[in-house]
């Protein structure tokens, strides 16, 4: 299948990347033009000068970059993919965003006579990498179906949650269970070490009953030795959580644990932190 793949990150890059080993004839388009050389370079097919150049001719074009503003720039702005676009075809943004602007760009998309899905994705920097992400996705469900089988190539989980937004909706649910599991577990080594027990070994026995997590499994044993350079930032997670939390101002949910983990991601930011990933929280709470 012909395909266009917009924003070449340390998420989107590997995406695409897994699309290419597919078999799938993609064009890449990346801000800055060097990384899509490389990217091509590695995997094949070709580097468009435009998002509307990347995605002429493409069955489904798939984009993965920073907020809301750049979205819209890539889709509907000058020279943007939605100009460049077949109808009947199908643009799925991994971008998470506001669902706002997911309704706005697919109500865009379907005067154009294209569908627009909203797909944020959960896995992180490795689920990328090892294809194996979680994507919740908003929007038409003949689009859906005809774009699922092409999102698998890089996700375990693929499930369409509602219409436009009800994907970043969901993204939403995950981001505030994430900030929560992460602060406890920064909480909790913090006790651990203060208390002068053996970390790792206190992990190792609670990591097998109820308090078990993905956090705790994957970034427990890093967090005690204070390495905190795995994918997710600080930075992100504060983007996401003002997203997340506007919405929540708007349709009257309480999330006064999140408000409060919020304040200490962005205390971390102010410390110079903003780069490190989310489980940095430990560095608020103990010497690491």
């Amino acid at each position: 299948m012909k395909l266009g793949f917009i924003g070449l990150g340390v998420m989107g890059g590997p995406m695409a990347g897994h699309l290419a080993r597919a078999g799938h004839e993609v064009t890449v388009y990346n801000r800055t033009r060097a990384k899509a050389d490389a990217w091509v370079a590695q995997h094949g097919g070709r580097a468009a000068a435009t998002p509307r150049d990347a995605a002429a001719g493409a069955a489904i074009v798939f984009s993965c970059v920073g907020n809301d503003d750049d979205v819209r720039q890539i889709t509907t702005g000058e020279g943007g993919a939605f100009h460049g676009m077949a109808r009947g075809s199908v643009f799925v943004d991994h971008t998470t965003t506001s669902a706002a602007v997911a309704i706005e760009l697919a109500s865009a998309a379907r005067e154009r006579g294209v569908a627009f899905l909203d797909a944020p994705v959960s896995g992180g920097q490795s689920g990328a990498e090892q294809g194996i992400l979680t994507v919740m996705a908003g929007g038409d469900a003949a689009a859906f179906e005809q774009a699922q089988p092409v999102i698998s190539h890089y996700a375990r989980a693929v499930v369409l949650m509602g219409a436009a937004g009800a994907g970043q909706k969901t993204k939403m649910v995950n981001q505030i269970c994430v900030a929560g599991v992460v602060q406890s577990l920064a909480e909790a080594l913090g006790f651990a070490l203060r208390a002068g027990l053996d970390a790792k070994l206190a992990l190792s026995v609670i990591s097998k009953g109820a308090a078990g997590s993905w956090q705790m499994e994957n970034r427990g044993h890093t967090m005690v030795d204070g390495k905190f350079d795995f994918g997710f930032a600080v930075d992100l997670m504060r983007k996401d959580l003002g997203i997340l939390l506007e919405e929540a101002r708007a349709n009257g949910a309480e999330l006064p644990g999140t408000a409060l983990i919020d304040q200490f991601y962005a205390k971390l930011q102010k410390q110079g932190h903003g780069k490190l990933d989310t489980s940095s929280l430990l560095k608020l709470v103990s010497d690491r």
